[in-house]
């Protein structure tokens, strides 16, 4: 008999939600991952300087490639991932995972041309950026509500309620003291440790990912019988049950789609070919080039053929979730279609709760059928590393952009061990709203949370693409038209997206009310047309007002990122980029030297530490001893303030030989060779698995 013959009368434990008991190996098993995290995070702590903007914030400016282009695997490949790529490839078919190819592309734009721009213009965050680029603290401040806006309200509720649902359905537990217990980990070492910290325990947990994902896709295929029986019987993957009383169920809700293993599509399919070429390639511009949690690790990499490095590797790494993570959706469906296909709203309020379909569940449902105890453990292990690495990238990112653009708006003054501490609330805080919205977020049925997000994607990120492409693009863009632009753009995106919210998402089967104008223009299309409209109006504006000159924009813009002249800033420099290390100094705050504030300085590594000197590393005996000579001769005061004249000018040479390294790639002709035959490689292999699964 087939083997996957064997799993179609799978029942399941633990009432009607398939809820499965964990075995003992299990619970090892997950006590061992929890332990291995805490080890590399403590390790991380102790051998990585955390106690300035810069190591907090950029781990330095010392990330290698390698470090870089699997954290950020790590981090965007969070539980949404897993349940979300599985449960619309049960239902629709691969081409969701043509989502994930699309964003690869734009990866070549990130590391050859916008992070580049980012480092000439010296920032942590991005809407740093934008105010050097425009001169305005309003758009500024703008970007820095949408950004935390949109993650507290997207990627942290998708990672919280497709975890919870995984957790719920493989682990018998608690879900909110669970839940509460992986915030805890995640603020252990994400508050103290800062990047450099998140980068490395990342690192771990993507092996992990990679690892539990590869062996329940070796587990699956052994199941169904290999691709070709995949392609097979998936058409045939119906469930038994299609009508209730004088209700039948139409064709289309339970028969597998036609073009399942095609990812270019007609132009009315659930994910058409030019919504795949236009709209998503706006949505994957956005998270490769202008969100924070994407573009700070490359903002931390040592130079230019890192980053380069860095982004070919998750682009290698991207390839993967097709693999990973939607076939096995598709396989979930084949082994169990009574439960991951269900149509009949009752039987799927038996088995998931929801009436309007399971197919969300086909991962964890996959995971119960086919894997044996102990590995089970380390799925459940795979997918909260997902989850950890995801809130993790979130809540350090997110800490920037409140602390560098949101707390020095109210404290202009603040010294840098203060915005070190503001940074490091502000993930306490973050933490407590996740705590909060746990509850909230784990009643929203799935296929309602997945579609909301998609959504949102389409009609809040387009307007910000457009800004930032042009940004970087069209020097002749002024504050007035970025300005314009970026609020119009939201407007009619926020108008789409209360609609959608006002009146429900679609599902099969059912009519909607919402009026044609408004909701009859799928997402894709929506998002590419805001892209445009947002393009329009910003260039208008800015054509009617007068230009920014040149002599503000060296470095900023693609035209003049060669420029060897002086930019004079449109914004005032913020306090402790002048001083980066003279209002460090301990004893200058006047703390209490307790226990308690000397453990806490330790902790957070705030504390006096050998390697972080009051002077430079380079400041020579001649300038030390003229320096004390002026401290015996004036005021204090008086020296002070030229040793700090002196450190921001050896920091501006300091500047200057980075900026050369960044261009001249150090020197290494062989590393760059391999670098662009690496480039060359992943483009083609995306060219062919389109033309493949075309």
């Amino acid at each position: 008999m087939d083997p996957a013959e064997s799993h179609r009368g799978l029942t399941w434990n633990h009432s009607t939600l398939g809820l499965s008991i964990h075995s003992t190996r299990d619970t090892l098993v997950m006590t061992f991952y929890v332990l291995l995290v805490l080890c590399v995070g403590l390790w991380a702590l102790l051998t990585h300087s955390r106690g300035t903007i810069k190591d907090f914030f950029l781990a330095g400016q010392n990330l290698a490639w390698w470090l870089m282009g699997i954290s950020i695997y790590s981090s965007n490949i969070g539980s949404g991932h897993y349940m979300a790529l599985a449960g619309i490839g049960a239902s629709s078919g691969i081409a969701v995972g043509a989502l994930e190819w699309n964003s690869i592309f734009m990866l070549f734009v990130l590391g050859w041309i916008f992070v580049p721009i980012y480092n000439k213009a010296e920032v942590v965050t991005l809407p740093e950026y934008l105010k050097k680029r425009f001169g305005s603290l309003r758009i500024q401040l703008f970007f820095a509500f949408i950004f935390l806006i949109v993650y507290i309200f997207s990627r942290i509720s998708m990672e919280i309620g497709f975890g919870a649902m995984f957790l719920k359905m493989v682990w018998d537990t608690d879900i909110y003291q669970t839940m509460l217990t992986v915030v805890i980990i995640i603020g252990m070492y994400t508050i103290t440790g800062g990047l450099a910290t998140v980068a490395y325990v990342e690192t771990l947990q993507a092996g992990i990912m990679v690892l539990g994902s590869a062996l329940l896709m070796g587990y699956a295929f052994y199941e169904v019988g290999g691709y070709q029986k995949l392609v097979n019987r998936y058409p045939e993957a119906i469930p038994s049950q299609i009508q209730q009383g004088n209700w039948t169920a139409k064709p289309e809700c339970y028969k597998p789609r036609q073009d399942a293993f095609h990812i270019f599509r007609p132009v009315s399919g659930d994910i058409p070919w030019p919504g795949l070429v236009l709209g998503a390639t706006t949505v994957s511009l956005f998270y490769a080039c202008a969100d924070q949690v994407s573009v700070q690790r490359f903002l931390a990499g040592k130079s230019r053929l890192h980053v380069e490095g860095g982004c070919l590797l998750y682009g290698y790494l991207k390839l993967l979730p097709m693999f990973l993570m939607v076939m096995p959706g598709m396989i979930s469906r084949i082994l169990f279609p009574d439960q991951v296909a269900c149509v009949v709203p009752s039987e799927c309020q038996k088995f998931c709760g929801q009436g309007t379909g399971c197919s969300a569940l086909a991962y964890p449902v996959l995971v119960l059928g086919v894997m044996p105890p102990g590995l089970q453990g380390f799925m459940l292990s795979t997918v909260c590393a997902s989850l950890m690495s995801s809130l993790t990238s979130i809540f350090n990112s997110s800490s920037a952009l409140f602390t560098l653009n949101i707390y020095t708006w109210f404290r202009p003054t603040a010294t840098e061990k203060e915005l070190m501490i503001a940074g490091r609330f502000s993930v306490i805080i973050l933490l407590a709203v996740t705590i909060v919205w746990i509850p909230i977020i784990e009643m929203a049925p799935s296929e309602i949370l997945f579609e909301y997000l998609q959504v949102l994607k389409s009609c809040l990120t387009p307007s910000v693409t457009a800004v930032f492409l042009l940004a970087v693009f069209c020097k002749r863009v002024n504050e007035q038209g970025a300005f314009w632009g970026l609020i119009v753009g939201t407007a009619i995106g926020g108008i789409r997206l209360l609609a959608e919210f006002f009146y429900g998402p679609v599902t099969c089967g059912s009519d909607r009310q919402c009026p044609v104008f408004i909701c009859g223009f799928h997402y894709l299309y929506f998002g590419f047309c805001l892209f445009l409209v947002t393009i329009l109006i910003t260039l208008a504006i800015s054509l009617a007002t007068e230009p920014i000159p040149d002599n503000h924009l060296h470095g900023l813009c693609w035209s003049l990122r060669n420029s060897r002249q002086r930019r004079v800033a449109l914004d005032k420099e913020m306090r402790w980029k002048a001083f980066p290390s003279f209002t460090f100094e301990p004893g200058m705050f006047g703390e209490a030297h307790t226990c308690f504030w000397k453990f806490w300085d330790l902790f957070c590594g705030l504390d006096s530490q050998p390697k972080s000197k009051t002077c430079p590393e380079n400041t020579s005996k001649e300038e030390l001893e003229t320096t004390w000579k002026q401290v015996v001769s004036s005021h204090a005061s008086t020296a002070l303030e030229i040793l700090a004249r002196r450190r921001a000018a050896r920091k501006s040479e300091e500047h200057v030989d980075r900026m050369k390294d960044w261009s001249e790639e150090l020197e290494n002709p062989f590393w760059k060779r391999v670098v662009q035959a690496s480039a060359i490689l992943l483009f083609l292999l995306l060219i062919t698995a389109h033309i493949y699964f075309g």
